[in-house]
Parts: C-alpha cells; structure tokens; sequence
C-alpha cells in the first residue's frame, strides 16, 4: 500500500511578517511627525501656590486692559511696537522675566497674539498675573 501525498493542497497559514513589517513603518512615521504637528505658543506658566510670592525686585508687567489697550507697566504702547520696546528694555536686564495680566473681556486672540510679540521679544520666562477667587467675589460684591 502506497500513500499518495497530494502537493497542491492551499496553505491556509497568513503570513504576518508584511503586516508586521507595514505598522513598523507607519508607527516610525507617526513618531517622526508627530512633534511637528503640535501648535501653539511656548509659555512657561508659574505652578500654582496657595499664597502669593513675595518679591524685592522691580518686576516688569504687561497688561492689557478691557479697552484692548497695552501698558508695560504704568506705560501705554501701541501692538505694532511692543516687541521692539520689550527688545530695548531686556537689553538692559539680566533675567528675561515678564509677568502678563489680561481682563477676562478680552478676548482670547489678543491675549494669545499679546503672548506671541512677548515671546518674540526674547522672554524666557512668562508669568501669568491671576486674581485670587475670593478677592474677585469680594470685588464684584463690592459693586
């Protein structure tokens, strides 16, 4: 008794090492692009404390009122020369820090776009000014 063996039987094995091969590539390719796809603007922003920090030093402050109008501390500067003022006064100061404040009512793209020009000037760090919530209760009950 011969036994036949019949060679043209299908493999029903899938192989996977292309598969295997193509997510390699396509997560290599995600990683790669990935960092370039986040936007944004580079803050560093203060971690939050439960009291104020004292401070000896003269602390240079951005504001931006409800009006939309700019003041380098007590100094009203049009948006189109922010950048260059900021320029000329860190040129005299050995930390680049900037604290920013902003009224809630305004709105969200001047804010970003007053962040960007600070940046731009060559801050390192920015700081964002914030009110108490208790004192702003008091605030608006007072009125």
């Amino acid at each position: 008794m011969a036994l036949e063996t019949n060679t043209d039987r299908l493999m029903s094995d899938i192989n996977v090492t292309p598969f295997v091969d193509v997510m390699l590539v396509l997560l290599i390719i995600f990683m790669v692009t990935a960092p370039m796809m986040v936007q944004g603007v580079d803050v560093a922003l203060p971690e939050a404390t439960a009291k104020p920090l004292a401070s000896q030093k003269d602390n240079l402050v951005i504001t931006v009122n409800r009006q939309q109008l700019i003041h380098i501390n007590d100094f009203e500067v049009e948006s189109d020369y922010l950048r260059d003022k900021l320029m000329k006064i860190l040129e005299n100061r050995s930390d680049r820090e900037v604290y920013f404040r902003a009224d809630k009512e305004v709105p969200y793209g001047m804010v970003v776009q007053v962040m960007a020009e600070i940046k731009a000037a060559g801050v390192e760090k920015l700081g964002m000014i914030t009110v108490p919530i208790e004192e702003d209760q008091r605030r608006i009950n007072k009125q």
